[in-house]
């Protein structure tokens, strides 16, 4: 119910918004106004290089780097307690995270030209 609540209030505070905008707002239109910007630049103009971002590699190296050297601190901990192949599952997962490594290291992922 209170949720109910919640999204009613900021639906009609949305509305509200939306409607006094639509009833206040500036009403002058200018044929330089109505042009798209972008970045300081008219659009579609010439002579603006291109960059080359490496997004996808970034990701990578991220998920490699901080999200699975994260999975080793709990590990850690418990390390002691753990019986049986504790140490051989660490191994085989440095081994994951080594091949990553020596994967972007291939890539030329940390070059940054």
């Amino acid at each position: 119910m209170t949720l109910a609540l919640v999204f009613l209030i900021f639906g009609l505070l949305g509305a509200v918004m939306v409607s006094m905008n639509a009833l206040l707002g500036p009403k002058k239109t200018n044929p330089v106004k109505e042009q798209p910007f972008e970045c300081g630049s008219p659009p579609l103009q010439k002579g603006i290089p291109g960059f080359v971002i490496k997004f996808p590699l970034v990701v990578f190296l991220f998920v490699l780097f901080d999200i699975e050297v994260a999975f080793l601190f709990p590990w850690a901990l418990i390390f002691r307690e753990m019986k049986g192949p504790a140490f051989l599952i660490l191994l085989a997962y440095a081994a994951v995270l080594a091949a990553g490594f020596v994967y972007a290291w291939r890539k030329g992922a940390f070059r940054w030209d």
